[in-house]
């Protein structure tokens, strides 16, 4: 395994700063399944750092966390309290991960009262939300009282460890592809995670760079929580992750995961995610049956259409293929939408979750053939 710079990866310093030890439970209350559980449904559906042990949310008490979320037990319960998820594991869990992702990225006074209990029972804290937990006295003082560490994930580096776009990203050789979208909370991050995973099992080498909190816990190599910096320092951020990722894996192919969307009023990672990574290909994941945006009712959803138009004017790219995210969606209409897009946009369409990952695989194939060559050599 190659050694890395400590600048190479916000996850190399993040898995530094953690004890020894690797059970948890993720804190959901109230949102497990929802837009802003985001960070809880992402480490019930992956999780390389972390056996997840099971996911507090009073509401769907004595559920299977993954037949909630996709249909496939996972052997994850659903508890009604850390007392209950403590009882469960038979003895204190290692970590208590915040999972709630909140647009405004704060801790309610309830939220406050769990973590700061399970701080109090030896548990250390991963927290993901824009409030740091290190910057509160309570939360300092509890956790010296206790012997547990906090670790504010999004926390940025110092500013003198931020980098500037450098042109480095032109001595990647490798195609980037960047998985966008057209809201936020709508499923790019499972959609890139599900693609390098697909990818690999065809012997195609893929690396996933990640730009939000929540590939960041979850234990992804390589990474940056973009929205919590500075904007001057956005694209070059994502342009060091993944020439870090180029030159630390040698990989035929990175993928690059999406926040927020182009479009959005309120979000402008995508358009550093665009300049910062210059993608030669970029998937678009869409959710046909949301009218609104999901914290801003206020405003319509793009059409697909719109946003691919969008998205090559904005950057010398092309939009290679469309994802669906199937809430509120019958089997049929996921089908009829496929099916709808395909014809009307003249690109591949698939739904990762309900659909063979081939198709995933094969609408990367189709705009980068050059890398079947790896997949038929391994083959021979």
């Amino acid at each position: 395994m190659s050694v890395h710079r400590s600048d190479s990866s916000v996850s190399d310093s993040f898995t530094a700063s953690l004890p020894r030890g690797t059970t948890a439970v993720v804190y959901c209350e109230g949102q497990f399944g929802e837009q802003d559980g985001k960070t809880a449904n992402g480490l019930v559906r992956h999780s390389e750092k972390y056996e997840v042990l099971s996911v507090i949310d009073s509401r769907i008490v004595g559920v299977d966390a993954g037949l909630f979320l996709d249909g496939t037990t996972n052997g994850i319960p659903v508890l009604d309290s850390l007392s209950a998820a403590i009882a469960h594991a038979g003895r204190v869990p290692d970590y208590l991960i915040c999972g709630v992702a909140p647009a405004d990225g704060l801790l309610s006074a309830a939220q406050r009262v769990v973590l700061l209990d399970g701080i109090s029972r030896g548990m250390h804290v991963i927290n993901g939300l824009h409030e740091f937990l290190n910057d509160d006295a309570e939360f300092v003082a509890a956790a010296l009282l206790a012997g547990v560490t906090i670790t504010d994930v999004r926390r940025p580096k110092d500013k003198k460890d931020l980098h500037l776009f450098s042109g480095r990203i032109f001595d990647v050789t490798c195609p980037r592809i960047a998985v966008l979208g057209t809201d936020g909370a709508i499923g790019k991050r499972t959609t890139a995670t599900l693609l390098v995973q697909a990818l690999n099992a065809r012997g195609i080498k893929a690396v996933l760079v990640g730009t939000g909190q929540t590939t960041i816990i979850q234990g992804g190599k390589y990474g940056v929580a973009l929205d919590a910096l500075v904007p001057q320092f956005c694209s070059g951020e994502v342009e060091n992750q993944v020439v870090a990722a180029f030159e630390g894996e040698n990989p035929d192919i990175i993928v690059v995961e999406g926040q927020g969307a182009l479009s959005h009023p309120a979000y402008i990672t995508s358009a550093h995610i665009l300049r910062g990574s210059r993608p030669a290909g970029v998937i678009v994941q869409h959710a046909p049956k949301r009218t609104v945006l999901g914290d801003f009712p206020m405003v319509a959803m793009p059409t697909i259409a719109s946003e691919i138009a969008l998205i090559e004017a904005f950057a010398d790219t092309k939009v290679i293929g469309v994802t669906i995210n199937h809430e509120m969606m019958t089997d049929d209409e996921i089908g009829d939408v496929i099916d709808e897009y395909e014809l009307a946009l003249g690109l591949p369409a698939t739904d990762p979750l309900t659909r063979p990952l081939g198709r995933l695989v094969d609408m990367v194939l189709q705009a980068f053939p050059m890398l079947e060559a790896p997949l038929a050599s391994s083959t021979r």
